[in-house]
């Protein structure tokens, strides 16, 4: 009975802990390193594109770089692309500017601005965020020990 009873502890605390939608980022996560000179550029590349529609260019956000560059350490760190814990980033940067709704672009694997941002502009889904009536933005591009970039961009407003 006693074994019985372990047993299905065990197996309710595994089903508990193993059903979590948005996996909590690990404190413990090395910083990578930012590749500032692309950021600049996506970000003018960015801004340019929306004056050419007539929209005003974004500002750019402490908060969010901070919040981007977190994210990129932590899919450097695991290797994918993923929106893990985008509603706990988009909340925090809700919280510490009042911001009315925060958004996210991510990219893997584009070794220049221009063609991450080429990828961002032939998504639908990427493309209206770029162009929505953001105010504010962050970008980070990080670079992994193999080469590879990875992108994070916030938007809010």
């Amino acid at each position: 009975m006693k074994m019985r009873l372990l047993l299905v502890s065990l197996i309710m605390v595994f089903l508990a802990s193993s059903c979590s939608p948005d996996p909590i980022e690990p404190t413990d996560i090395p910083s990578a390193i930012n590749a500032v000179e692309v950021e600049h550029e996506l970000l003018g590349i960015v801004n340019a594109h929306r004056s050419a529609l007539g929209q005003g260019d974004l500002a750019f956000s402490p908060v969010a770089y901070e919040h981007a560059n977190d994210h990129n350490d932590y899919m450097v760190a695991t290797g994918s692309l993923s929106h893990h814990n985008f509603s706990l980033r988009a909340s925090q940067i809700s919280s510490e500017t009042n911001a009315e709704f925060v958004a996210e672009n991510i990219a893997k694997g584009y070794s220049t601005a221009a063609e991450a941002f080429q990828n961002w502009l032939d998504s639908p889904n990427h493309k209206n965020t770029l162009e929505d009536d953001f105010t504010h933005t962050a970008i980070s591009v990080k670079v992994d020990d193999n080469g590879t970039f990875y992108y994070t961009q916030l938007f809010y407003r």
